[in-house]
């Protein structure tokens, strides 16, 4: 089968099949971050119904986070084992299994909270394990030239399910002005099972990942995805997936920690770890609360609209990400995002610091952080841990780069009501402080990973014999 490189590298003219495979599996992610967006909405009547002091509530909205940081660990095995495909499929199980418990969460004081606090863990399974599974499949089924924009689909998609999930949140408030708010919050976490829904309907039309399909010895179905998605070289693709895993062969498992690929899991350890101390999920977790300190009592309506314009803003900017990753590169989308984000968030310490801030200058710079998060951070991180990672050990290094990622989400997300009840301008202060450290380190010391294949990186890391 002959394919035009043009077809295959130019959006407007791509393989369709391959667009489509790469958009369905990435609904995983519009899941990821719909389930993380979700409860914005909802945390303070939460908090409310059930008289929860700042440490519990703390606690059961970061459950699903707790859920996470395992979920990134249980994924890898049984992704390597079974296959990315069937992996997906038990990642939409455990979402829909989470949604219907929370909005089934009874009103019993003693039991509600519990309850929901463990179907927000098993939602973070499921979070974790797609964090884990779906850049995985997606730049193992990629094409070099243009992995980086399909990987960061899955950041667009991530991107647009938070918004979704404050369009979907400020809807139901809306339409339910008079409605009990027990009932409001739990009709918001019951949405999802659509989206959950329909990423399951699809996941039924896609492919295995072909490099795991060389990797279990099934060379001739992995030609067939390779062919049906516009590889232009399927037999050198193969010859190369063969040649990288070469250690692998015969069955033999690969440890992760190990000498070889110090470099690598330092350097997912950092892009995640800075992903986090940048504050962005103590942004999509407490928007609410945060432009209720800005603006003040009594503007929740106001409050729950801010959290949309952060949504809109997120998704702008990760489409103008996703159009420029690869032709900037990785390490400049960062050094350009960190000293931006450090700029906006001390605009957002200094409003704080104020008795009286001006809330056009706090929600600006809200707003501008949020810009440059997603065309740095936002964008980079899932494609960045995807290619630093050689064929052998992959998933074990996503899984480990996922897991500080959700590590450091939930010790930030479970210390921010808390800290921000005292004193909004020190979270924001340090999180300017940790930027200002991510700025330093990209500009000194990480590497670049555009084009090529996933295999021509190994070489570029070092990490071949």
């Amino acid at each position: 089968m002959r394919h035009d490189r043009r077809d295959v590298l130019k959006y407007g003219h791509m393989n369709r099949r391959l667009f489509y495979v790469v958009a369905a599996a990435a609904l995983g992610g519009f899941l990821f971050g719909f389930d993380s967006g979700v409860i914005s909405g909802c945390e303070k009547a939460i908090q409310g119904e059930f008289g929860l002091s700042a440490f519990w509530h703390g606690l059961i909205v970061s459950g699903a986070l707790i859920g996470t940081v395992i979920g990134v660990f249980t994924a890898g095995r049984p992704s390597d084992r079974w296959g990315r495909k069937p992996t997906l499929w038990l990642m939409a199980v455990l979402f829909l299994v989470s949604a219907i418990g929370c909005a089934l969460t009874p009103y019993d004081a003693a039991w509600g909270p519990h309850l929901l606090g463990w179907f927000r863990f098993i939602g973070g399974l499921a979070i974790g394990g797609v964090s884990v599974v779906v850049p995985l499949y997606i730049v193992e089924i990629s094409p070099g030239s243009y992995r980086g924009r399909l990987v960061a689909m899955n950041q667009f998609n991530i991107v647009l399910g938070i918004l979704v999930s404050y369009v979907s949140n400020w809807l139901v408030a809306w339409l339910m002005p008079s409605a009990d708010p027990r009932i409001v919050w739990r009709v918001m976490l019951g949405v999802e099972c659509l989206p959950i829904a329909i990423f399951m309907a699809l996941l039924a039309t896609i492919p295995e990942s072909p490099r795991w399909l060389v990797r279990v010895g099934r060379e001739d179905d992995a030609r067939c995805v390779l062919e049906g998605v516009g590889c232009p070289d399927v037999g050198k693709t193969v010859a190369e997936i063969v040649e990288s895993l070469r250690v692998a062969a015969g069955g033999v498992e690969v440890a992760l920690f190990q000498r070889r690929y110090f470099k690598p899991i330092l350097l997912a350890f950092l892009i995640a770890f800075f992903n986090q101390v940048s504050g962005i999920n103590a942004i999509n977790y407490y928007a609410p609360r945060i432009f209720q300190m800005i603006f003040g009592e009594g503007s929740e309506m106001a409050a729950l609209a801010g959290t949309v314009g952060v949504g809109a803003v997120n998704l702008v900017f990760t489409m103008l990400a996703f159009l420029v990753i690869d032709r900037f590169g990785r390490r400049a989308m960062i050094i350009g995002g960190s000293a931006m984000m450090i700029a906006m968030h001390g605009l957002v310490a200094w409003q704080l610091s104020l008795p009286s801030p001006n809330a056009a200058v706090a929600v600006a710079g809200i707003l501008g952080f949020i810009a440059f998060f997603a065309i740095s951070s936002g964008a980079v991180i899932w494609v960045y841990i995807s290619e630093v990672f050689p064929n052998a050990v992959r998933a074990k290094g996503q899984a480990l780069g996922c897991f500080t990622h959700w590590f450091m989400c939930t010790l930030v997300s479970w210390a921010f009501p808390a800290v921000a009840e005292r004193a909004g301008t020190l979270a924001f202060a340090f999180f300017a402080f940790m930027m200002a450290v991510q700025l330093v380190w990209a500009i000194f010391f990480m590497p670049e990973t555009k084009g090529g294949t996933i295999e021509d990186i190994e070489r570029r890391l070092g990490l071949t014999d």
